[in-house]
């Protein structure tokens, strides 16, 4: 890098300087010019009439293969209405009409379906090929009959067959095919036998056109040219050929069959022929190419030299073009550490230009905290310790002070000789990507608090109807001890069973209080816990802690709490505040689907809670209900966020409650209840004791 390369050809000063040697070299040789002149000009001309030969003989060759092919399918067309014309004197032996029918359509396969039509044009039997059992199930036959009838109408007034126009039949699987209907009109040949009756009035025959021309070209067609069948207007109905043709050598016939007119285009798999299209013309070639060994033999150096120095110049261009270009930083380092190469995204990233870094003894990026712990990486890497190519994080600091983290790929320099010469880096800035880390974490934790305050918002009504009961019962206990406690001082003191009933009537007191307690300290540690520490806690604590609040909901619409758990109760690690919110969210959502479920009786309102050990690395929970279960409309959108079926619901519990499972390493799902009543949610935990990094079950 350090020798100067010489200027590019294409720039003004090196296209001098070629032309000037070229000119010196030449100088003094004008014989040898005009012999090469005229044997360049005898050779272009020879090869000029050559190539206009071979060019008038392939266009030739198509135009022939044109009219064969065009002639061919003619044929098959009409041979396919005689053939349907000796089925017409089958019906009279409806038993004998289908076989046949069966059969034509496998000896000719470009046959899709033969229908026998009657009065009204209506379908009275069909017969469809095996190769296309599903072809007329897209759209039914009676909306595609149209054509046929046009050509049944043209058929009578003639009393000939008579073809439709083409029409496209779509296939189940989203392609399909042009084809075209064949009419026979029955009641002209049943009437021309002596005695017949004609018992139909007609005979529709659907045709591929694709299928065709596959049976009517010639193998030698279809392997040199691509066959294709068209409108008029150049609208293409069918083609056959392995192969595009190459648009050179093209040829169309008309074909017009009984109403059928299409055009059958040959385009030739042969393209412009060669410069040297036969041996004549390359002997001459070989021999005025002998003339110029000689001469190109003398600049044959010149070139070599110029095309060196061409390429040279090209690569350093498109090199230093790709460097500028890029947008990832790009470095090159001694083994001593020294910076020899930075590219412009590397500059402006740390914000010291290339000069400044290139002479800077130690990288002015380095943060000067961190400083001594690069150099020592430095000689770790230059002692054999590579780094791994899959990358490592570390810190830069920009010329403004800021710190940023960048992802460092490092692979060491090699030069021509397999020398090691240092370092080659690729740096990336990943600061953007950890904002939008911490704030996707941000944004997770703040939908998660909504989601569990919206949980407690709407039991906010029931808490206030549980907590009435026991403040009631406190209020009567101690209107009670006051009537029964002396009023003055100077009333006489309570006898003993008056006492009694006091004290009895101040235990009733302390229990209603610790229950309403209770019911405020659930509802309280549900809301406050914040940690996302996972934890080692049993399964059955995990449903003893929302247990309280399951039964709130549960005691208004009747509803019975069912509990299976093995003992001991198996042990998961998790977030505990978070699996809870996931319990209380998926029992909510089945109690009031039973709740809303108006023929369930109340005695089978039953929510179910399971917990099972799946094997040794996994954990399953199920809970049941018995309500009307999930329609398949809104079970595809369940756990899609903020979609609810309910008015007043967010459409955040069931997406919160996969993404929370999911974040464990488990998976969330449901099925239908057993017996196919209700419905099984189902979500695993990992064990504590067999952490598993294998997927969830």
């Amino acid at each position: 890098m350090s020798a100067a390369a010489p200027p590019p050809p294409s720039s003004p000063t090196a296209l001098s300087t070629l032309l000037a040697t070229v000119s010196r070299r030449w100088q003094g040789a004008p014989l040898w010019v005009a012999l090469v002149a005229l044997v360049v000009t005898v050779q272009a001309a020879l090869l000029w009439l050559t190539w206009q030969h071979e060019q008038s003989t392939r266009q030739e060759d198509t135009d022939s293969a044109a009219l064969a092919a065009a002639a061919d399918v003619r044929q098959r067309l009409l041979d396919n209405a005689q053939a349907l014309q000796r089925l017409l004197w089958e019906q009279e032996r409806p038993d004998l009409w289908r076989p046949r029918a069966e059969q034509l359509l496998r000896d000719r396969p470009e046959l899709l379906r033969i229908e026998r039509r009657g009065a009204g044009f209506a379908i009275e039997e069909s017969v469809t090929s095996v190769t296309y059992p599903n072809q007329f199930q897209t759209i039914p036959r009676a909306g595609m009959s149209i054509d046929a009838e046009i050509a049944c109408a043209t058929a009578r007034r003639f009393a000939t067959p008579a073809y439709s126009r083409t029409y496209f039949l779509p296939s189940p699987n989203g392609l399909g095919l042009e084809v075209v209907d064949l009419c026979i009109p029955l009641s002209q040949v049943g009437a021309s036998r002596p005695g017949a009756e004609a018992r139909s009035d007609a005979v529709v025959a659907t045709l591929g056109l694709s299928d065709l021309l596959q049976v009517a070209m010639p193998p030698e067609v279809v392997r040199h040219h691509e066959v294709l069948l068209v409108e008029a207007d150049g609208t293409r109905l069918a083609r056959v050929g392995a192969r595009r043709g190459t648009g050179v050598f093209i040829a169309d016939r008309l074909i017009d069959v009984s109403g059928f007119t299409a055009v059958l285009r040959l385009d030739s798999l042969q393209g412009v022929p060669r410069l040297i299209p036969n041996l004549s013309a390359a002997l001459v070639v070989a021999l005025s190419v002998a003339l110029g060994v000689v001469i190109l033999l003398l600049v044959h150096d010149m070139r070599r030299r110029s095309a060196a120095e061409q390429a040279l110049a090209e690569a350093l261009t498109f090199r230093k073009a790709m460097e500028d270009s890029l947008v990832t930083g790009l470095r090159a380092r001694t083994p001593e550490g020294r910076i020899t190469y930075v590219n412009p995204a590397f500059c402006k990233m740390v914000g010291y230009d290339a000069e400044a870094l290139l002479q800077a003894e130690t990288p002015p990026y380095w943060p000067p905290e961190m400083a001594a712990l690069y150099t020592e990486r430095q000689h770790e890497r230059n002692a054999g310790n590579a780094p791994p190519r899959e990358g490592h994080e570390t810190v830069f600091m920009r010329r403004d002070g800021e710190r940023f983290p960048v992802l460092i790929f490092e692979a060491p320099l090699v030069d021509a000789r397999g020398r090691p010469g240092g370092w080659m880096s690729t740096v990336l800035d990943i600061s953007a990507q950890r904002r939008m880390e911490e704030l996707s974490r941000q944004q997770q934790d703040k939908l998660q608090a909504a989601a569990r305050l919206a949980t407690m918002g709407e039991m906010a009504t029931l808490l206030s109807h549980e907590l009435n009961q026991p403040l009631a019962a406190i209020a009567s206990y101690a209107t009670g001890s006051l009537n029964l406690m002396p009023e003055t001082p100077d009333d006489p003191p309570a006898d003993l069973d008056t006492q009694l009933m006091i004290r009895q009537a101040v235990a009733r007191i302390a229990e209603q209080a610790e229950r309403a307690g209770r019911v405020i300290r659930s509802v309280h540690q549900f809301v406050r816990r914040r940690e996302r520490l996972r934890e080692n806690v049993r399964a059955g604590e995990l449903i003893e802690a929302v247990l309280p609040l399951v039964r709130l909901t549960a005691r208004r619409s009747h509803t019975r709490i069912e509990l299976d758990i093995p003992e001991p109760p198996p042990r998961v690690s998790c977030d505990r505040t978070m699996v809870e919110q996931v319990l209380l969210n998926l029992a909510r959502n089945g109690i009031q689907a039973m709740e809303e479920d108006e023929a369930l009786p109340l005695n089978q309102r039953t929510l179910r809670l399971e917990v099972r050990q799946t094997d040794a690395h996994w954990i399953t929970f199920r809970l049941i209900d018995q309500g009307p279960g999930i329609p398949d409309a809104v079970a595809r959108q369940l756990f899609t966020p903020f979609f609810s079926t309910k008015p007043e619901g967010m459409g955040i519990g069931l997406a919160m409650c996969r993404t929370v499972i999911e974040q464990h390493g488990g998976a969330l799902d449901f099925s239908p209840g057993p017996g196919g009543h209700g419905t099984a949610f189902r979500f695993t935990l990992p064990s504590s004791s067999h952490p598993s990094t294998s997927p969830a079950p």
